[in-house]
């Protein structure tokens, strides 16, 4: 038995092996996380949209498949939740944007949906999202601010804040997130959870991101074990999605006991980033750790200049694809700062697209060629701790944009390659701060592997109700 005390501590796999043992209902599991859900979620507005009907259904119909012996999947039972921007049947999917309707039917589930309802989970509700994910916090027109469960006066960061904020208070138990430029790694730094961006295309999305080569999607979770498990059952091809890579088996679940062998890359600012010193500190402290498990660790730079303007160009192309397919009311109805960045793409001529492409191509290769050397770079997620929220930056840093205090985590956008966070410690105010795992392309097992072995040696807490700034 688990020494755990309430509902709202226990992981899915946890979970898992209490049905099993009929020692536990997926009824009284939904039923907590609702009851959680309604008396936490209007702290923080991890949830745009919660299902009561449709989970206890779910719930319903899980517990009887358990009490025959005969559980649908993997996941039989376990409350999760869909980000605001997937296609979820039965759900609204808004994207936080007042130019959608609530009208429509909501009767298709996106790949990601469906690989989690054919596995058995409860889904929910849906998390929320800036207006289409377009930022690396979490506000948009339609539902308002998402806010940090470690102190709700900041931000849970972004695109994924609402899921991470959920999964930092056990509002679910499995999230799923999307990144296109950090929105996984990014809310999971700044909540004390754990999130990966798998290798480009492993996880299939349709219909496809405005951000296409930019975007993954992934689990977020309070531990790796249960990202492991949820990525097992949605890492597998789907048809409609044009861009996704070939399915491969996946050798999540027996990753070894430590990390001799393992060759570490540290670059703790690549070499043109101005990290917080709290923050160096307890990156480098992580590293150390790193070493006490085996890994043979080099300090070493990756060697590229900031890449921000080519993922600028691709970025604000997308945002202008985007809008260009409002009306000029509807875009009047839109975040600012979004309807800037795509006037901004908008100008982008098609060499300078082309060359951005081309610039991509390079950092690939120079990414391909360093992880020949080395298993796994790490790095700090981010250079500073969740700041203010309602704000795109820090207030008062004179920064401009999202892009500009995020650096570790979109260069591995433009290269495609799997990333990670995970928790390594608290700030002196009590703040999250991650560990950034990057791997080659196809090498998800290795982030996983460090990141698992490190949650397991040295775990980090977790909340079970926000604390209110």
């Amino acid at each position: 038995m688990t020494d755990k005390t309430t509902l709202g501590e226990l992981t899915a796999v946890e979970l898992l092996a209490l049905y099993q043992r009929k020692a536990l209902s997926p009824v009284e599991v939904t039923e907590d996380v609702l009851t959680r859900i309604a008396l936490h979620n209007p702290a923080v507005n991890a949830y745009c949209h919660v299902d009561e009907d449709g989970a206890r259904a779910a719930a319903r119909a899980s517990e009887k498949r358990w009490q025959q012996g005969n559980p649908c999947g993997r996941l039989d039972g376990v409350p999760s939740s869909i980000k605001d921007l997937t296609l979820t049947r039965g759900m609204p999917t808004r994207k936080g944007s007042r130019t959608t309707s609530s009208k429509s039917p909501w009767d298709t589930d996106a790949p990601f949906s469906a690989f989690m309802r054919a596995a058995g989970a409860v889904l929910v509700g849906k998390t929320t999202t800036p207006e289409f994910g377009w930022k690396g916090v979490t506000d948009n027109p339609l539902y308002g601010i998402t806010r940090n469960p470690w102190n709700t006066r900041l931000t849970a960061g972004g695109s994924s804040g609402g899921a991470a904020a959920a999964a930092a208070l056990n509002l679910g138990v499995l999230h799923q997130g999307s990144d296109a430029g950090g929105s996984i790694r990014i809310p999971c730094a700044f909540t004390g959870t754990f999130g990966i961006k798998p290798t480009f295309g492993y996880v299939p999305q349709w219909p496809a991101s405005a951000m296409t080569i930019l975007s993954h999607l992934g689990p977020m979770t309070r531990t790796v074990e249960d990202s492991v498990l949820m990525l097992d059952c949605v890492a597998r091809p789907d048809a409609r999605d044009g861009l996704a890579g070939a399915a491969r088996q996946a050798p999540w679940l027996s990753l070894g006991d430590d990390l001799k062998g393992m060759r570490v890359a540290y670059s703790a600012d690549f070499g043109y980033v101005d990290v917080d010193p709290q923050i160096q500190a307890l990156v480098g402290q992580a590293v150390e750790r790193l070493v006490q498990l085996g890994a043979q660790v080099e300090a070493v730079d990756p060697g590229f200049d900031d890449p921000v303007d080519i993922f600028n160009t691709l970025w604000f192309a997308g945002a202008a694809r985007l809008l260009g397919q409002l009306t000029a009311e509807q875009r009047g109805l839109v975040d600012p700062g979004l309807r800037e960045i795509a006037e901004c793409g908008a100008a982008i001529s098609l060499s300078e697209y082309t060359l951005a492409l081309e610039a991509r191509a390079a950092l690939v290769a120079r990414m391909n060629a360093f992880h020949e050397r080395y298993d796994v770079l790490v790095t700090p997620t981010l250079p500073l701790v969740a700041f203010e929220a309602g704000h795109n930056v820090p207030p008062g840093s004179g920064l401009k944009q999202w892009m500009e205090w995020t650096p570790f985590s979109y260069p591995f956008n433009l290269t495609q390659q799997p990333a990670a966070s995970v928790p390594c410690g608290f700030t002196d105010a009590g703040l999250p701060v991650g560990l950034h795992v990057v791997a080659g392309r196809f090498a998800d097992e290795q982030v996983l592997k460090v990141c698992r072995l490190y949650e397991r040696h040295f775990p980090s807490r977790h909340l079970q109700v926000p604390i209110i700034g």
